[in-house]
């Protein structure tokens, strides 16, 4: 399989499994955002566009963390992949993400 990178990735079952509650998730999230669109054209009262809203808000927040912390755990299980990662960044070149990035993607979802 060729990631956005472009590179060959071989995933495993758990990889797969993760990406499937990932999908999962941000296709739940596209229906609330939906039925949130709805709402608001409707003219809904206050109160339950900003709980569909907070319910949108709170699904996007729960796949991005997933993914994230996906990354996290190939980087970490993985050394020789962080260790490229490193490599990558040092000669100014795009290659898996580093923890750095990693940790900036994270506060960025915080």
């Amino acid at each position: 399989m060729t990631t956005l990178e472009g590179t060959m990735n071989t995933e495993t079952p758990e990889q797969l499994a993760a990406r499937k509650r990932v999908v999962n998730r941000l296709k739940r999230a596209n229906g609330q955002l939906a039925a949130l669109i709805t709402q608001v054209e409707a003219g809904a009262e206050c109160r339950d566009i900003v709980t569909q809203l907070s319910a949108v808000s709170s699904a996007l927040d729960k796949a991005g963390f997933a993914i994230i912390s996906s990354a996290m755990k190939d980087c970490v299980l993985d050394p020789e992949r962080q260790a490229a990662a490193d490599d990558a960044e040092a000669s100014g070149k795009k290659g898996p993400l580093t923890l750095t990035e990693l940790e900036k993607l994270f506060l960025t979802l915080a």
